[in-house]
Parts: C-alpha cells; sequence; structure tokens
C-alpha cells in the first residue's frame, strides 16, 4: 500500500515555472528523506534535490538557485518548484523515499514519474 504519486507535470515554454507535487502514502512520512529525479531520454537518472528528516535541502549544481524543494508533513507531500524553465530540463521526473539520505538508486519508495517537457 506504499504510493508515491507525482502530479504537476506538463508542456510550459521555457523561462515558465512549474510545481510538482509528490503524495506519500503507507508509510510514515516524517521519518523518511524525500527527494527529487529525473530521467531524460537517452541520459542517466540525475538526483536534483532532497528534502530531510529535518527540512534541510540539499541540490545538485545544476538546479541550485532555479529549483526549490520542500515538505508538508501534515499533508503527506513533497513539493519541487521550478522555477526559469530550460528545455534541457526535459525529463520525467520521479520522488524517491528513503530512511536516512536520499541514495542515487536504493531508495525504499520511489514513484512513478511525470513527464515535464519545456519547449523553446
Amino acid at each position: 500500500q506504499v504510493q508515491l504519486v507525482e502530479s504537476g507535470g506538463g508542456v510550459v515554454q521555457a523561462g515558465g515555472s512549474l510545481r510538482l507535487s509528490c503524495a506519500a502514502s503507507g508509510f510514515t512520512f516524517s521519518m523518511y528523506s524525500m527527494g527529487w529525479f529525473r530521467q531524460a531520454p537517452g541520459k542517466d537518472r540525475e538526483w536534483l534535490a532532497e528534502a530531510r528528516q529535518n527540512d534541510f535541502q540539499y541540490y545538485t549544481p545544476s538546479v541550485a538557485g532555479r529549483f526549490t524543494v520542500s515538505r508538508d508533513n501534515s499533508k503527506n507531500t513533497v513539493y519541487l518548484q521550478m522555477n526559469s524553465l530550460k528545455p534541457e530540463d526535459t525529463a520525467v521526473y520521479y520522488c524517491a523515499a528513503n530512511r536516512g539520505a536520499i541514495k542515487i538508486l536504493d531508495n525504499e519508495h520511489w514513484g512513478q514519474g511525470t513527464r515535464v517537457t519545456v519547449s523553446s
């Protein structure tokens, strides 16, 4: 019954913004770090951002300053606010949950992904 359900993806013009949501259920959300990843066609999965259990935030340099991760434990939801979007941000975006730090591959739970397309 563990579920991570991403939403908020779609098509946006370059320079625009999207907010992705990941709604969690079936586990104790507050005990888990929540992370965001993306995978573009033909590319490896890329770690983007993480909100730890204490809500400390971490980012990969390619999105730092443009993307913001946040969590609302009362709603069991983690968000990814994406601003100043670029065509190279086009990818399927995934959320993940893990006790302790988010790992590159072996996180306990993964969502199904939501597609983001940034047009020029």
